[in-house]
């Protein structure tokens, strides 16, 4: 397992597994306390979650203020483009973010810390996202940032997104409450 700090967000990890492959198939670990401890990765996970969406779909840019949660995905079937925002105020890289394609193909993982904003957008039909978070969900300390902030200019693959109500209507990075 291979770990790969940002170099625009040095505290979020691209996770490039250990693939052994045969005839029958592949064997590769998702999660190793140890070598994620090792690699920074403090975790304590609480929680796994699911979600399949289809294409087209954006989910975020949420966060959890109070009970921060770290995350760790994974695309098991299909493609996303996975984003996260540093939302730090006193960050050196306050506002700024990254992208990565996650895949069943690549079989790339991505740690996002506590304190970061974070969605992804399907570029497959469809898309099952398995992640695992350092806190359990708390919808009364959950807030989210508008996926087409001007401010952020991130640039997703797609033009007319599908969006939930609310992602479709959330505050922009200015207008946001945020942490320290």
């Amino acid at each position: 397992m291979y770990f790969r700090p940002s170099t625009i967000l040095p505290d979020l990890i691209i996770i490039e597994p250990e693939v052994f492959a045969d005839s029958r198939g592949f064997f590769l670990e998702l999660y190793h306390r140890q070598k994620f401890e090792e690699a920074g990765i403090l975790g304590g996970f609480v929680q796994d979650n699911r979600s399949r969406s289809r294409r087209g779909t954006i989910r975020g840019l949420h966060y959890q203020l109070g009970r921060p949660q770290g995350k760790l995905s994974w695309a098991i079937s299909g493609n996303i483009f996975d984003v996260a925002v540093d939302i730090r105020k006193r960050s050196p890289t306050f506002g700024k973010w990254v992208g990565t394609t996650l895949s069943s193909e690549n079989k790339r993982g991505i740690y996002v810390p506590p304190y970061f904003a974070h969605g992804f957008c399907v570029i497959s039909e469809f898309a099952d996202i398995l992640y695992k978070c350092t806190d359990f969900y708390a919808p009364d300390h959950e807030h989210s940032i508008r996926w087409d902030d001007p401010d952020l200019a991130i640039r997703w693959p797609v033009n007319n997104p599908v969006l939930s109500k609310r992602d479709a209507s959330c505050p922009f990075l200015k207008d946001a409450e945020l942490p320290p």
